[in-house]
């Protein structure tokens, strides 16, 4: 809540007039509560966790239009009842756990230093954070997954998440629920070193699960605006490891590659790439002998 009962009071504090942005936020949240506002996190996660895949529902569904070139495992097809199962049991695990997680959370968000307050970040404050949560995230969630891949934690708790193959947008958050109490601390290990505004908060965490969501679409789209950020491994980068499986050691990182690069756990990645790659060259040679075309769908090769 705002100590302040006018933006006059607000403006003379900050020794100039609100800006725009500043004058929004005052209207919005200068009576709620603090809590109230960290509450809102759980209205956006529900709305991303249910909104962001429907597009790619319909992507599935309508592979006839041309979107079936783009999936990265064509030969697997989920039914529309398949995917709302999806959906189902990751509402279930958000009202038992991801909700009430966030309800108690609040104390240490608030101990931290996430502030509501007035003036608000740049945007070149909010980015610069944001991309150090990012870059946090990214580190510890690496070795948070190789452990999970280990046979005691894949067996007890990460191989739930697994049993997609063939990753789709709902499955990003489907996890055993032990999976979704670990990896909360890497998404808040960033703000914890570096705590923003409460703005800066919110982005993060709906940032975090869109790009979830993208890099678990099971669809390689060529104008997808993530390709243009340096190292971003997307969905085809997560999809091999995925499909993989129970013996995956490759593809650890949840955001960038550069983990996966510096320790050596993109060998078979890379390899299977370059495979796929010479298969295509010599299909497209034998293809042009013949006059035909040529196809190698990436399902086809396995390799670790």
């Amino acid at each position: 809540m705002l100590p302040f009962d006018t933006i006059e009071e607000a403006a003379t504090f900050l020794g100039r007039n609100l800006t725009v942005a500043e004058t929004l936020w005052f209207n919005y949240s200068a009576k709620k509560s603090d809590y109230f506002l960290f509450c809102h996190n759980i209205l956006f996660l529900f709305l991303i966790f249910t909104l962001v895949p429907l597009p790619l529902v319909f992507v599935e569904m309508m592979r006839s239009l041309g979107f079936e070139k783009y999936k990265i495992q064509p030969k697997v097809s989920l039914s529309l009842s398949e995917m709302f199962k999806c959906y189902k049991d990751v509402m279930r695990m958000f009202i038992l756990v991801v909700g009430p997680l966030q309800l108690v959370s609040y104390p240490s968000v608030k101990m931290i230093g996430v502030r509501t307050g007035l003036p608000l970040p740049s945007v070149w404050e909010i980015l610069a954070q944001l991309a150090v949560y990012f870059l946090i995230e990214d580190y510890t969630n690496y070795w948070i997954h190789r452990f999970l891949h280990g046979k005691w934690g894949y067996e007890k708790i990460h191989k739930v998440h697994h049993e997609y193959a063939a990753p789709i947008g709902f499955a990003a958050p489907y996890a055993h629920w032990a999976e979704v109490l670990i990896l909360g601390i890497p998404s808040f290990l960033g703000p914890a070193i570096v705590p923003g505004h409460m703005i800066t908060f919110w982005l993060w965490i709906a940032l975090r699960q869109i790009e979830a969501i993208e890099t678990h679409s099971g669809y390689d789209f060529p104008w997808t605006p993530t390709k243009y950020i340096p190292f971003y491994g997307g969905a085809d980068y997560h999809d091999y490891h995925h499909y993989v499986g129970e013996q995956s050691q490759s593809n650890f990182a949840s955001v960038f590659t550069y983990c996966d690069y510096i320790y050596g756990t993109d060998k078979g990645y890379r390899y299977h790439k370059k495979v796929l790659r010479n298969l295509r060259e010599k299909s497209r040679t034998d293809g042009a002998q013949n006059g035909g075309s040529y196809y190698v769908p990436t399902q086809d090769l396995k390799s670790e």
